[in-house]
């Protein structure tokens, strides 16, 4: 157990400030400290809010240990250290494991990488529904009187929320922070007063009680099972958001403030169901004085907006990842700080994302019906989270396989048995986001197959650099005043639309440029690995250019810090020429297949153009339409 001692020292915290932790708490925490507005909740309705001592003791070491193991350790001590180059996610973990591809070896894992991101997509559908809704039937428990306006009220604030994307949340990410804080005490004090009332509540950290609850409590239990996973939910957020902020200030964060005050509140909670045996509303405003109820649920409401905040701008991140690994086509996105890297805002998620939580909101109407929709997708991908992470343990850390089996082991009994609870949820609403997230996995499946079709074909149309140099060497290409970029995906030929070009308009330009941009499986490339120069010919060069998955592609920038080019070549007057190209199928059987192809063709014609995606200068871009056949 070697590996797992040297693990847990690699895993100690760095020294974060206490602002960075702070930042830490109001981006990375929000859907795991809200938790508590629904977790209890879907408890009492699986097991139609009677309870006995024993069995509320059952229920809160359950979800203490669950807290303990997932976040805790799991993710906290073991996944968070399976970064690649300091980011995290499952993309991440997927590219650091060595899978990016559905063929050979590693196409399960890349299978794996791939439909956990996907479902992670449903789960940021729900999450916004699910919270808003529940922080704000909070109001229930004073009257009955609001009840109809509450459906309506969460639409308009989810309409707000969505809305003001495009603006960015640098401004009010500084906010984040403190209504986080002050979330976590409020709760922590609300739970320490029924912890108060009923002390006996703390003998529940004795992992027996919930062993012995679901020894004894049969298929209910099961039940309670996809219930007290809601405890987790916002895990992979941990992973996910650790590029930008680090390791330290989320242990810090999580250690020192979310889990003492999630303890708390839990712990509060099921004091009351121990008090009063049968309940039927919300234990966690049951908890609060009446007179808390409506500050509770503005300050709730304003927390639930931070966690909905967080799963969107994550979806944001999650969607350039994939792009720039090849599983999505190019989409047009906005750096909205010129401070912060990860404020960004991808119009076309936004948008589709907005519509889809609208139609949950309005669909299913309440939190307690939502709940069975919740849950299904995160608890899959912690399953396969665990499956790449043992990967990890064994090619990456280079651990034993005994080694790997106990922790990875441990881990997996636990995810499984909440993914086979959550299964249960599947005719209740837990098909939305498996549907969702099979959606969007197949579209990357589908324009992945159909991208590597357009390279065949475009290899096919390619010239051989000798025949073309020597046309070139021997005066029978014409050579114009000017300087001509031709962005190719071609790294060892000709590119075809230089050949078009000069076979269409007889001359090529005295200086010649074919550049070549590449997206590495590593978050960020080094300013001094950024650029490849080879001469190719006199005045005609090859350029490569490389990015990392998480970065916003410079073209016009990195080409003016590339060394070893003509000192005569005026790169502000150059002229970029790139390809538009349309897709159709061959007169023999296509690569995809014929419902395949259309979806395709269609995400192909409407990718950003390369203008947009590369930032190159509009009145410099030529663009050149073409039919590939495949």
């Amino acid at each position: 157990m070697t590996d797992v001692k040297l693990a847990i020292a690699g895993a100690q915290p760095d020294q974060p400030g206490p602002w960075t932790a702070l930042g830490a708490l109001g981006i990375v925490f929000g859907d795991l400290a809200t938790s508590p507005l629904y977790t209890l909740q879907t408890v009492v309705q699986a097991t139609g809010g009677h309870f006995t001592a024993q069995s509320a003791l059952g229920i809160l070491s359950l979800i203490v240990w669950t807290l303990i193991v997932t976040i805790s350790v799991k993710y906290c001590l073991f996944v968070m250290r399976a970064d690649n180059h300091g980011e995290g996610g499952i993309l991440a973990l997927m590219s650091l494991v060595g899978a990016n591809t559905l063929r050979g070896r590693a196409a399960g894992l890349t299978f794996m990488g791939l439909l956990g991101a996907a479902l992670l997509y449903g789960d940021g559908i729900i999450t916004p529904a699910i919270s808003v809704l529940s922080a704000l039937e909070g109001v229930n428990v004073v009257t009955d009187a609001f009840k109809p306006l509450v459906m309506p009220l969460a639409v308009v604030i989810l309409l707000l929320l969505f809305g003001v994307q495009r603006f960015g949340t640098a401004r009010i990410g500084r906010a984040f922070g403190p209504i986080m804080l002050l979330w976590c005490v409020v709760i922590a004090l609300l739970g320490l007063t029924g912890v108060i009332r009923q002390p006996q509540v703390l003998l529940a950290i004795d992992p027996r009680h919930a062993i012995d609850f679901l020894g004894h409590s049969g298929t209910s239990g099961f039940l309670v099972l996809g219930g007290a996973f809601l405890c987790i939910t916002g895990g992979e957020a941990l992973y996910a958001d650790m590029g930008h902020f680090g390791k330290g200030p989320i242990r810090l964060s999580w250690y020192a403030i979310v889990l003492p005050a999630l303890l708390l509140s839990y712990a509060g909670q099921t004091a009351l169901l121990m008090e009063r045996g049968t309940i039927q509303g919300n234990p966690f405003f049951e908890l609060a004085p009446s007179w808390a109820i409506y500050p509770l649920v503005v300050l709730a409401t304003a927390a639930t907006i931070i966690a909905s905040q967080a799963i969107i701008t994550g979806s944001f991140s999650m969607t350039r990842q994939a792009m720039q690994l090849g599983w999505l086509p190019g989409l047009n996105i906005r750096q909205t700080s010129d401070r912060m890297y990860g404020q960004i805002y991808v119009p076309v998620v936004n948008w589709l994302m907005m519509a889809a939580t609208l139609g949950v909101v309005i669909g299913f109407g309440s939190s307690d019906r939502l709940a069975g929709a919740y849950g299904t997708a995160v608890s899959t991908t912690m399953l396969l989270t665990t499956c790449l992470l043992f990967t990890a343990m064994r090619k990456v850390w280079r651990w034993s396989l005994p080694a790997s089996l106990v922790v990875a082991g441990i881990f997996l009994v636990v995810d499984i048995s909440y993914f086979s609870a959550n299964l249960l949820k599947i005719a209740d609403g837990g098909w939305l986001p498996l549907t969702f997230g099979a959606i969007v996995f197949g579209i990357m499946a589908i324009w992945r197959t159909g991208i590597d079709a357009v390279h065949a074909s475009l290899g096919r149309l390619s010239v051989p650099p000798r025949r073309f140099l020597a046309d070139l060497d021997s005066g029978r290409i014409s050579r114009v005043p000017g300087t001509a970029i031709f962005l190719t995906k071609a790294t060892d030929q000709i590119p075809p639309i230089m050949i078009d070009h000069v076979r269409h308009m007889g001359a090529l330009h005295h200086n010649v440029i074919a550049l070549t941009v590449l997206f590495e499986e590593t978050p960020r490339v080094p300013d001094e690995e950024r650029c490849a120069v080879e001469l190719i010919a006199t005045d005609f060069w090859h350029v490569t250019i490389r990015f990392g998955f998480i970065e916003i592609p410079d073209v016009a920038a990195a080409l003016k810090r590339v060394k070893g080019l003509g000192g005569s070549i005026d790169l502000d007057k150059a002229v970029y020429f790139a390809m538009r190209d349309l897709v159709v199928s061959e007169p023999r059987a296509s690569i995809l297949s014929r419902w395949a192809l259309p979806l395709f063709a269609f995400l192909y014609r409407n990718a950003v153009r390369a203008v947009d995606r590369f930032s190159l200068p509009p009145a410099n871009v030529v663009e050149v339409a073409r039919q590939i056949e495949i």
